[in-house]
């Protein structure tokens, strides 16, 4: 292919290291000088429309180390999902710029689009290759072993629920920890990476794989009170009543959605609300709190998982080689080595593997009781989180 421009977007919920990725992307296009132009989409597709651009080779690399470390999505996002017919008008802004490289960060929709772009293109003539950068905290990919943006969700959500369990241990009582996750309870189940002792918090893990009967859910955390005296709980936003339907859902007076048809989840404490209430009022515990993580489960600063942001780092630069030597696609991660020996590889997938497409939290990783989660995901996520920190409390110790 002669020379020619490129564009790269980040699309999607943001996450603590898509700006990674993004810088991955800018370095090595730097490296290549079939790359005339690389274009940043200001908010991804919303911007390709309107024509809204900047210079990302103009960047010092100094900023771009900055940007990398920094959460959140550097150049805006966009929840638009794109048809054919919006696909085309990105379509005629490409032509006009020339833009022969399509770099687009995102989960499984930004995939979509990226598939549709590249089969228009292809369809109309037009020399083209289309990359998809896999990110997401949900990390509910196809392919891939494990979605960059995961490793540093799951930091967050497991050092919270450290802190909130010793929280807990200091003045006893129920705590409900509501966490994202619509369809997948990675994330949830990241809540119990940190335990260091038998009875460390959190007692109990409902993810949106099992239903959840109110009744049985009660007698779980009845039954942790009444032997521990304490009880701490993890729970994901998207879990669902024996019939299928989220309880989220059947609580929420006003049900906001979003361009994709979802019901608001993570903006609101309905379902918090609603479990405390359950909790104090049919165990009849006093002290019952509930806090829903929301949105800080995706861009809080300074908690960065290193072995995450290498990867996502690494995957744009990935993406780019590929698009030097191959036709378009998806980069994903192979797992090549666990424990202290963790080690993963780069390939490249078709972009139709990935498209729309999600997986849920594998049967291995939930306890028979369905209110728990298995060491077989312990093994597999703590790596990802880069190390958590070790704490410690007194209360154990021998009275005097």
């Amino acid at each position: 292919m002669a020379k020619a421009n490129a564009v790269v977007g980040q699309s999607g919920g943001p996450t603590g290291v898509i700006n990674a990725s993004l810088v991955g992307v800018i370095e090595e296009a730097k490296k290549h000088p079939e790359i005339e132009k690389l274009y940043g989409a200001v908010h991804a597709v919303a911007g390709m429309v309107k024509n809204e651009f900047i210079d990302l080779k103009e960047i010092s690399a100094d900023d771009l180390d900055i940007v990398a470390a920094s959460p959140s999505s550097a150049l805006g996002s966009s929840r638009d999902k794109p048809d054919e017919a919006y696909c085309e008008k990105i379509m005629e802004v490409f032509k006009k710029r020339d833009i022969r490289y399509f770099f687009y960060i995102g989960g499984n929709d930004s995939a979509n689009t990226a598939h549709i772009i590249n089969n228009m293109a292809a369809d109309s003539g037009y020399e083209m290759k289309a990359f998809h950068i896999p990110k997401t905290v949900d990390n509910d990919l196809l392919v891939t072993d494990h979605c960059p943006g995961f490793g540093t969700a799951a930091k967050f959500v497991a050092c919270a629920v450290m802190g909130d369990d010793l929280d807990n241990r200091a003045l006893p009582g129920i705590k409900i920890d509501v966490i994202m996750g619509r369809h997948a309870g990675f994330l949830t189940a990241a809540a119990a990476l940190g335990k260091q002792n038998k009875d460390d918090g959190p007692h109990l893990v409902y993810v949106p794989e099992r239903p959840v009967e109110i009744d049985k859910f009660l007698s779980d955390v009845d039954g942790v009170y009444k032997k521990l005296g304490r009880c701490v709980i993890a729970v994901s936003e998207g879990i669902c009543d024996v019939d299928g339907v989220p309880l989220a859902k059947k609580i929420a007076q006003n049900s906001e959605t979003d361009a994709h048809g979802n019901i608001q989840l993570s903006g609101s404490g309905a379902l918090a609300d609603f479990l405390a209430e359950q909790v104090r009022g049919k165990l009849g515990v006093q002290r019952v709190r509930a806090d829903t993580f929301g949105y800080l489960q995706r861009s809080f600063a300074g908690l960065q998982s290193d072995v995450d942001a290498k990867e996502a780092r690494a995957c744009g630069i990935q993406a780019v080689k590929f698009a030097m030597e191959e036709t378009s696609g998806s980069v994903a991660l192979e797992r090549t080595g666990d424990g202290e020996n963790y080690a993963t590889k780069l390939f490249k997938t078709e972009l139709c593997n990935v498209a729309e497409l999600t997986k849920s939290f594998p049967d291995e990783f939930i306890n028979e009781d369905g209110n728990g989660i298995t060491d077989a995901f312990v093994k597999y996520a703590l790596p990802l989180t880069g190390g958590l920190p070790n704490i410690a409390f007194l209360q154990n110790r021998p009275k005097v």
